[in-house]
């Protein structure tokens, strides 16, 4: 992801911050919607939007930048009542449904992951750090590997979500957890 710019003129923190508002009204709605016609919304020209999000993973994750840091808050509770291995499965899960509810994070997660940006950016950034803390706690507990790498695990999840992340798709969700959740066990 592109730094956040730090001093920025007047109108073009303006456009920035119109174009987060945009986007985050035109995920919401639950339509398909381009980049092109958001900056359109947002009177500004596409130049624009790609001088501050050159990508559609850019734009989406800095509309989710402070949605995410809850499932921080969500990962220290779980692993405070659940062994490392159930909270886990059991983040992960609540992580699958964050996303669910947000058009857009998955595609772009999945997209970052592919193309080897996972943990790039605050969305990702989060994630990574969350996966860190709870495998590290389960390393430390003797439950989970201690050699993963939270990006590969992020990349999985990724994956995992591009396959199994819809709603009417929950069985097949925790199953598929329940197989990575297995392969992170020590042995």
């Amino acid at each position: 992801m592109t730094p956040r710019p730090t001093a920025l003129r007047a109108d073009a923190q303006r456009n920035r911050a119109h174009l987060i508002a945009t986007a985050a009204e035109a995920f919401a709605s639950g339509r398909a919607i381009s980049l092109d016609a958001i900056a359109k919304r947002a009177g500004v020209g596409n130049a624009t939007l790609y001088r501050h999000f050159p990508t559609r993973e850019d734009l989406v994750e800095e509309v989710y930048r402070d949605q995410i840091r809850p499932l921080r808050e969500d990962a220290r509770a779980l692993l405070a009542t659940e062994q490392p291995a159930q909270a886990l499965h059991a983040w992960m899960r609540r992580f699958a449904e964050w996303a669910g509810e947000r058009r857009g994070i998955c595609e772009a997660l999945v997209a970052m992951s592919a193309s080897k940006r996972f943990g790039t950016g605050p969305v990702c950034d989060e994630v990574q750090q969350v996966l860190g803390m709870v495998l590290a706690a389960g390393a430390k507990a003797g439950e989970l590997r201690s050699d993963i790498d939270p990006i590969d695990v992020g990349g999985i999840l990724a994956g995992v979500l591009s396959v199994a992340g819809g709603a009417d798709q929950r069985a097949q969700l925790d199953r598929m957890l329940t197989i990575v959740v297995d392969g992170l066990r020590s042995r």
